[in-house]
């Protein structure tokens, strides 16, 4: 279903964010240290709001299985 693709979308987008987040701390570590800390705290908060997205609808499909069943 969508939901998958969606949530899939979203924990590409958030590792895509926190890496490049890191790779600007890497580059130059005091330009912007709590910007980029936000940042990826923002990015991890994001990837476990689509993971648990992902368990959820996991879990709505087992129950609509186990009821047509």
């Amino acid at each position: 279903m969508q939901v998958f693709a969606i949530a899939a979308a979203g924990i590409a987008d958030a590792s895509s964010r926190f890496a490049a987040s890191a790779e600007r701390t890497a580059r130059d570590p005091l330009a912007d240290l709590t910007g980029e800390t936000v940042e990826r705290i923002g990015a991890e908060v994001a990837l476990k709001a689509n993971v648990s997205v992902l368990k959820t609808a996991d879990q709505m499909y087992g129950s609509l299985l186990d009821i047509l069943a």
